[in-house]
């Protein structure tokens, strides 16, 4: 024999008021959750842009790409400035920027001799950020068209 079972159901009444206030705060939380990595992205304090160091050393990797190409360069112990040697990522510009300034896929390949002039990390980070290259013509590969303030050369 089956039963039934009935629950007590009531009218549930529902503040329209608050309901607009939560939807208020959860819209903005997730425009500002949004906003942050841009603006992190952007940053460039992690670097000190009034500093210039010259990397000399060999391309193990020339990534074009977007957001930002990137050249891993080695610096063997021999190196004229001790404080370079090692393994360096260095941050370029997007692909845009970089075409613009006469950058191509093909300006390095792994193997090719490479001299930068970066700006250093504040940190311990082997990553730095690129103010231009040197070609073996001796001409210079910017970044970008645009200079940080405190950008000199």
């Amino acid at each position: 024999m089956r039963q039934e079972l009935r629950i007590p159901t009531r009218p549930v009444e529902i503040d329209l008021g608050l309901c607009r206030v939560l939807l208020a705060v959860a819209v903005a939380t997730g425009v500002l959750l949004a906003a942050v990595p841009v603006l992190a992205h952007h940053s460039r304090a992690m670097f000190d842009m009034s500093k210039n160091i010259t990397y000399q050393g060999v391309v193990k990797d020339f990534r074009w790409q977007n957001p930002h190409s990137q050249i891993v360069i080695m610096i063997g112990s021999g190196a004229a400035d001790p404080s370079t040697a090692g393994t360096w990522t260095v941050e370029a510009s997007d692909i845009k920027l970089m075409s613009a300034m006469g950058w191509t896929p093909k300006t390095y390949k792994a193997g090719d001799p490479i001299t930068v002039v970066a700006h250093p990390n504040r940190g311990a980070s082997n990553l730095v950020l690129l103010f231009y290259a040197i070609k073996a013509d001796d001409t210079r590969l910017y970044r970008a068209t645009h200079r940080y303030p405190e950008e000199k050369e």
